[in-house]
């Protein structure tokens, strides 16, 4: 493993422990040569996902696009990081528990504004108005009206 830092190849386990409700492990490291420390993550290998576009586009999936979604609607808001890595563990659990291996990207944005919903109605106003690409304050209106009446 090379350090962020400088590069180097050496570098010893500090701390070790399980992460993501089992599915990964944390290991704390420290650089021999530079004394930074670091955090990696190990995963089990799973079936690579391939993300189908609305153009048609196919690429791999991408957990940072996911993750750097919710932070954007999260942005400002009383969300903690923690909360958002198990949105995301959330959203990834969904999309790997389906048979196929071609996803479309509309059902990873529909589950990701499933899991913003309960968590904070802000973000999830802001995600939907990329998402949905809102143009006008009808859309924005017609979005919280449905939420309004989810609420109660």
């Amino acid at each position: 493993m090379k350090c962020p830092f400088c590069t180097c190849e050496e570098d010893k386990v500090v701390d070790s422990r399980s992460s993501r409700e089992g599915k990964a492990i944390r290991r704390r490291r420290e650089c021999l040569s530079c004394g930074q420390r670091f955090t990696t993550y190990e995963y089990v290998e799973t079936i690579p996902l391939t993300i189908v576009k609305a153009d048609g586009r196919r690429e791999p999936y991408d957990r940072q696009k996911i993750l750097g979604g919710l932070h954007t609607a999260c942005k400002k808001r009383p969300v903690s990081t923690e909360t958002i890595d198990q949105m995301v563990d959330q959203i990834e659990n969904a999309i790997q528990a389906m048979p196929e291996s071609e996803i479309d990207s509309k059902v990873i944005g529909e589950l990701t504004m499933k899991a913003l919903f309960p968590v904070d109605e802000v973000a999830y106003i802001r995600f939907a108005s990329v998402y949905r690409k809102f143009k006008e304050i009808k859309e924005f209106l017609s979005e919280i009206s449905v939420m309004q009446q989810n609420l109660t």
